[in-house]
């Protein structure tokens, strides 16, 4: 199975049974089989990115809370070399942050040419908790959409390939994450009493999430919304999509050096 893009212009649904996925129900050796298999594919194909250091992937990874954001990237990106790669998290914005503009502190962890790049939350967030929690006035955040296509086409232009996913959990599983957090001490750290209240926003958000996909998945840029209550599957999901996107960049290691039979003899 593959995701599908969501098309330009069109709101996903995005009800309880969406989070689920809807493929055969496999063994967790033969999935685990299937993760591996695409993890070293997509660690070739970013040693030639790397190698080649001409164009980048942007990953940007939106979900509500306990949709899998960080389990994500230790379980897919974590079969990456930790030198071409580079992770960034994005929390409630510093003054500093706050004294540019809402864009300003993306553009500056966009990866170099040569590196994935994984966004844990985002550029997107103005759009999100912004709206929900009424921020900003209407008139500031709804011109974002069309800022924050504008931003990202301009990183294309220059190089950077983006894909974009909504890690997609119904009720019930965050529900049950949540309190998976209260009952293991090795998880207290992760528990936002926070959290509780954003539930009471479920609609809220349901509401933003899918008007931002709908106005910010491009042709070049796509959303992609990942059924994410079994972790295993999401996971194959969001890696064959990767592993596809670096395929059709088709990066290459650069030639041999000038004079190389000279260098050869000199080191024989």
């Amino acid at each position: 199975m593959r995701l599908d893009p969501v098309p330009p212009g069109v709101s996903p649904e995005l009800t309880d049974d969406l989070a689920r996925y809807p493929g055969p129900v496999l063994r967790k050796n033969e999935l685990r089989e299937d993760l591996d298999s695409l993890g070293k594919r997509m660690d070739e194909l970013q040693t030639a990115l790397f190698a080649e250091s001409k164009r980048a992937l942007l990953v940007v990874l939106q979900a509500r809370d306990s949709g899998g954001k960080d389990s994500t990237i230790r379980r897919v990106f974590g079969y990456l070399n930790p030198q071409g790669c580079l992770i960034t998290g994005f929390k409630a914005p510093t003054p500093v942050e706050l004294s540019h503009d809402f864009l300003w502190r993306a553009h500056y962890a966009v990866p170099p040419k040569g590196y994935v790049g994984v966004f844990n939350r985002s550029h997107y967030e103005d759009v999100l908790v912004v709206r929900v929690h009424g921020l900003v006035p209407e008139s500031v955040w709804r011109p974002r959409y069309e800022q924050i296509n504008a931003f990202e086409q301009v990183l294309i232009e220059n190089g950077i390939a983006i894909r974009k996913f909504f890690l997609h959990v119904s009720r019930d599983e965050q529900r049950a994450r949540l309190r998976d957090r209260l009952g293991d001490p090795s998880k207290y750290w992760k528990f936002n009493p926070g959290d509780l209240g954003e539930r009471d926003r479920w609609e809220d958000y349901t509401r933003a999430y899918q008007e931002m996909m709908a106005r910010t998945s491009t042709p070049a840029a796509p959303w992609f919304v990942v059924p994410a209550d079994r972790k295993l599957p999401r996971d194959i999901l969001v890696a064959r999509t990767v592993v596809d996107t670096l395929e059709s960049l088709d990066p290459k290691f650069p030639g041999p050096p000038r004079c190389v039979e000279e260098f050869a003899r000199q080191l024989a």
